[in-house]
């Protein structure tokens, strides 16, 4: 008997005053390229200031309206992927108009348990400092308790201070810090510890 496809919800507008999540789409495509080509991107970000045209063109295709059905032979569960649209007012000098990207990954194994989490975010340098990664995540704990989860896990690296400071936004609690093996591809791009945080929901 074959496993019944996973079945994507409708999570309906998703907005937090200036933040508001979209869909990753074609026509964001220069808006998230302007992104990373912003001075301070490249000044704070190099490898998010690296991304190319064709890397977000394969992301789209990889993601038909951000949804990753996941793959349960390489350990992968589904997943949302949202872009967040920063409607920056008149008073924002140089504002971008992608702020960053956010994951929710929708079960759990080992791996999101101890080292990726259910959340995963980034926010371009140009538009941090206004919470953007605590509240994109709060507009999903809905999503998320539809989909029967009642414990979500987040991680970062230790020397992350902003993103362990969005945790403790979240009223995340810190279970631990681990060391990530030197088996995992987390290790092999630098990563060699990770905080666990846990939000109940």
């Amino acid at each position: 008997m074959s496993t019944p496809a996973f079945q994507f919800l409708d999570p309906g507008p998703l907005i937090d005053r200036d933040l508001e999540l979209v869909v990753p789409q074609a026509r964001l495509l220069d808006d998230v390229l302007a992104a990373c080509g912003h001075p301070l991107t490249g000044r704070d970000a190099p490898q998010e200031a690296s991304t190319s045209r064709h890397q977000v063109e394969q992301f789209l295709e990889a993601v038909p309206r951000g949804r990753d059905p996941g793959d349960a032979t390489r350990g992968r569960v589904p997943a949302y992927h949202f872009w967040m649209r920063w409607h920056a007012g008149p008073d924002v000098p140089d504002p971008v108009k992608i702020a960053g990207g956010i994951s929710l990954r929708i079960g759990t194994n080992r791996g999101i348990e101890l080292y990726y989490g259910n959340f995963g975010y980034h926010v371009y340098p140009p538009a941090r400092g206004r919470r953007f990664a605590s509240r994109a995540c709060r507009l999903l704990l809905p999503l998320a308790h539809a989909h029967g989860i009642r414990t979500l896990w987040i991680t970062c690296n230790p020397e992350n201070h902003a993103s362990r400071a969005t945790c403790e936004l979240l009223g995340a609690r810190l279970i631990e810090i681990i060391p990530v093996p030197e088996d995992d591809p987390l290790y092999a791009r630098g990563d060699h510890a990770k905080c666990r945080f846990r939000v109940d929901i």
